[in-house]
């Protein structure tokens, strides 16, 4: 094993990250311009889209687009070409690629083909949202858009539930509402939520309260723009006391289920709240 640096070689082909603004055309950063300048291919999840940010930056680099439905043909093709010192920019509709975008794939291949991979930092609509909620941003869980319906929907709001960390998540405007009558049902009336809208744009918005006050408005309003959902934790009230058997017995069923000691001791510690060096202690002594 060893290190891939991510460098500039002329005799080398490589694969540049390049977050774009997710509203407000003025957080572009130099860096993006110049390497959009200086690339010889721009990998665009929407061609329409990304050349009205070029002709704005005056830049004149070729484009191709690489979107969900085109993966299969293009990663092919895009490794190919940097493999012969093609050096390619990837760029999704707005914010940092691979962030719910198809360009993480096209990263996995780059690093599967020994491409070098240079990612550029930029806005991202998720922590954007989250510094701004009032939540806790020190520690968080991003999952992005919600299965729309069913057993995965249920499985994965049945975990956040459990969740003590703020959790992200994206959601257009013609599901907000069904979302937060989830968050109701799942999460009781009192969990605290942060709404953001139409982040960075003109008008960008925050709704705050609990997830009971946020339905009630929005049985009068209806919801407008793009949404990054910021949903609280558990808070240690809400989370009842187990049994030490009980956990003992949680720490040895995900063991069983392939998880090495140390992570099942971690994520049990996680989902009750509870110091990882107790559950660990706990474990280990009774285990004896």
């Amino acid at each position: 094993m060893e290190e891939q640096k991510s460098f500039v070689d002329n005799s080398i082909g490589c694969l540049f990250l390049v977050p774009t603004p997710i509203g407000n055309l003025e957080d572009m950063t130099y860096r993006a311009v110049n390497t959009l300048n200086e690339v010889n291919l721009i990998a665009a999840e929407d061609t329409r889209n990304t050349k009205k940010l070029l002709n704005h930056f005056e830049i004149e680099t070729d484009l191709i687009s690489f979107h969900e439905h085109n993966t299969a043909q293009r990663i092919p093709e895009l490794i190919e070409k940097m493999q012969t010192g093609i050096k390619i920019a990837q760029v999704s509709d707005a914010g940092t690629p691979s962030i719910s975008d198809p360009g993480k794939e096209l990263v996995k291949a780059a690093v599967e083909n020994d491409i070098p991979v240079v990612p550029l930092p930029g806005a991202t609509a998720s922590i954007t949202a989250l510094i701004a909620s009032g939540l806790n941003p020190e520690h968080f869980y991003f999952y992005g858009f919600l299965p729309r319906k069913g057993k995965e929907r249920t499985e994965l709001l049945n975990e956040i539930e459990k969740r003590i960390e703020p959790t992200i998540i994206y959601e257009s405007p013609y599901r907000v509402k069904k979302t937060i009558e989830d968050f109701v049902e799942y999460f009781g009336e009192n969990r605290q939520v942060s709404l953001a809208r139409e982040l960075t744009k003109l008008h960008e918005a925050f709704l705050r309260g609990s997830v009971q006050e946020v339905s009630e408005y929005y049985k009068e309003h209806e919801p407008k723009g793009e949404y990054v959902i910021v949903i609280a934790g558990k808070t240690a009230v809400e989370v009842k006391e187990k049994p030490n058997d009980a956990l003992i017995k949680d720490v040895q069923e995900l063991i069983d289920d392939g998880l090495k000691p140390n992570q099942a001791i971690k994520q049990v510690a996680n989902q009750n709240n509870l110091k990882k060096q107790f559950v660990y202690n706990l474990f280990h002594e009774i285990g004896e």
